[in-house]
């Protein structure tokens, strides 16, 4: 296949290194934006807010700042702050609500922001690819410069937005370690990309399922939501995402010898995740484990991915994870036939 018949879907996920790469550079020149916002530790709680993939990265971004720097945070959906907003946030608390959108267009998003204008105990800011967008203009932002897509389904846009507000969150948490382990990542990421890209390329064209499952827990758990959200867009395929030890709890049931249960597996809680992985293998799943690194305890899976950043924590290594599952996203739609630049019913941002 000719590059230009290459469609854009697999070009901005196999960009996605330099774009986070270009977002860590960018994020150097907008270090003020930190001290003013989110480490600014006037602020109470950071409520980091989006729809769709824009919410689902908010999980993570949350997650990483509460653990990293040990302060409240919490993620929502944008839809729930301008239309049930005394039933989302505290009225005795000074919060600051992050925005995050690609597009910087996301009518949620901007609804939400514009909702909260001019309230005494709530501030705002964001993260966009688009300088030219209406939230740029409204509230100050970090930029993902590279992150620009042109694609309906977020890839890279997604991937370097989160890694750019993890590097914000470890700058506000004055933890050098942090930043460290993220040009850690930044290191591995290129590299990893590209063999994700022949890993699940084979895996694709070689099984088959009729359901998917993601698991995942704290940061990873985000990410369980966004993998299990790229299959369903590029596919139109069932496909559901849990945290880990929840899935036990009755979803389990449907699990069969055509289910594909896909584990984004932390160190942190390696033991007891593995365990439930184990439990799927035995009802007859299809088991994928993206993981640090293999050992003894991952051989009974049938595909096991290493993306490396062991010696760094689960919330760094979190964008490390997403190549895989974008693949598998992009190649099982090809598998089927589909164009996944074009998906069902999809537009870039939606409009209400």
């Amino acid at each position: 296949m000719s590059n230009e018949n290459v469609p854009i879907t697999y070009k901005e996920i196999s960009a996605q290194a330099e774009a986070i790469k270009a977002a860590w550079e960018q994020l150097q020149k907008q270090s003020d934006w930190v001290n003013r916002y989110i480490g600014n530790e006037k602020y109470d709680e950071v409520v980091f807010i989006g729809s769709g993939s824009s919410y689902y990265q908010s999980i993570t971004m949350a997650a990483t700042f509460r653990k990293w720097t040990g302060r409240s945070a919490s993620a929502q959906p944008s839809s729930d702050i301008f239309l049930i907003r005394d039933a989302t946030l505290a009225r005795d608390k000074r919060i600051l609500i992050v925005g995050v959108s690609r597009s910087g267009e996301s009518h949620e998003v901007i609804l939400a922001l514009e909702s909260v204008k001019g309230l005494p105990h709530i501030d705002t800011c964001g993260i966009t690819t688009h300088e030219t967008s209406t939230m740029f203009g409204m509230t100050e932002c970090l930029l993902s410069p590279l992150g620009k897509e042109k694609s309906t389904v977020m890839s890279k846009s997604l991937s370097s937005m989160t890694f750019m507000m993890q590097a914000a969150i470890a700058m506000a948490s004055g933890q050098d370690a942090y930043l460290q382990e993220l040009q850690t990542v930044l290191e591995l990421d290129e590299e990893l990309v590209k063999a994700s890209d022949t890993i699940i390329k084979e895996w694709v064209a070689a099984h088959d399922c009729n359901k998917t499952v993601y698991l995942g827990l704290g940061a990873l758990g985000g990410l369980a939501l966004e993998a299990c959200l790229k299959l369903k867009e590029m596919t139109y395929t069932w496909t559901e995402a849990y945290g880990t030890l929840e899935f036990r709890h009755g979803p389990k049931s449907i699990v069969d010898s055509g289910t594909l249960v896909c584990l984004l597996l932390s160190e942190s809680t390696r033991e007891y995740e593995l365990q439930v992985a184990r439990e799927m293998k035995d009802y007859g799943a299809q088991v994928l484990l993206i993981t640090a690194k293999r050992g003894d305890d991952t051989d009974f899976a049938d595909l096991v991915i290493e993306v490396g950043g062991a010696k760094v924590s689960d919330e760094a290594r979190s964008v490390l994870y997403l190549p895989a599952v974008q693949y598998n996203g992009y190649y099982s739609a090809m598998k089927l036939g589909l164009n996944p630049d074009d998906p069902r019913n999809l537009t870039q941002f939606v409009q209400i």
